[in-house]
């Protein structure tokens, strides 16, 4: 059975098309996601700011041949977006300029799922 819940790759499969869910009902691409990120909400900075680790696990991890450490700070930052996406709405945000940074944190959030699952040789679809 795969689940989709707990530390599992499926579950940041998952993350991954929740976000381009996200695009694809703003009729944008994630790529055209260039707005600033602002931090208004506690769901939000906390994100971003784990977010801003991605860099430092990376090495850490190829300095140390440890993967799961990449596995855990994965699912942190999906675990983190599941907590953003329930406490922010992202198309229906109050206003165009907060809709356009929590777009711009969706983005940034997806480059590093993205790029963490590439690493680890994990696929990652458009839809689940």
């Amino acid at each position: 059975m795969i689940s989709f819940r707990g530390n599992t790759g499926p579950y940041l499969q998952y993350a991954t098309t929740r976000i381009r869910s996200i695009f694809r009902r703003a009729g944008i691409a994630d790529t055209d996601a260039r707005g600033p990120i602002q931090v208004a909400e506690p769901a939000e900075r906390e994100l971003a700011l784990n977010l801003l680790g991605f860099g430092a696990v990376v090495t850490q991890v190829a300095e140390t041949a440890e993967p799961h450490r990449l596995c855990a700070y994965l699912f942190e930052v999906a675990s983190l977006f599941t907590g953003f996406y329930e406490q922010c709405p992202v198309l229906k945000a109050d206003d165009e300029e907060t809709r356009q940074a929590r777009l711009a944190l969706c983005a940034a959030t997806l480059r590093v799922l993205t790029a963490g699952l590439g690493l680890l040789g994990v696929p990652v679809p458009d839809r689940m």
